[in-house]
């Protein structure tokens, strides 16, 4: 049995956040949505103290290379959707045995 993940550097700006909660707030909503919605594993790796800008890293699985690739397009739709000029996102797909 294959397993594949994606590993995805989610680099996002709010440009209407004018404090830190408001980043938050924001950042938390994302956070929960890309975790529930999307199952997708995510963490805040970077910016944690700029008003406007968060750097994610999240990771998405499945059982096939195209299974994966797809979890990480509905990631980016869902970004896109949400904050239409304000994220970019790189992406890495591997197998699971070129990890170990």
């Amino acid at each position: 049995m294959t397993a594949f993940v994606a590993l995805l550097t989610i680099h996002l700006h709010f440009p209407d956040a004018g404090s830190l909660k408001a980043k938050r707030k924001d950042l938390s909503s994302i956070k929960a949505q890309l975790h529930t919605r999307l199952g997708a594993a995510v963490s805040e790796v970077d910016h944690q103290d700029l008003w406007q800008r968060a750097t994610l890293a999240a990771a998405v699985v499945a059982g096939s290379q195209g299974g994966v690739e797809q979890a990480a397009d509905r990631v980016e739709r869902f970004l896109d959707a949400r904050l239409p000029q304000g994220f970019r996102m790189e992406r890495v797909v591997a197998a699971f045995e070129e990890l170990v």
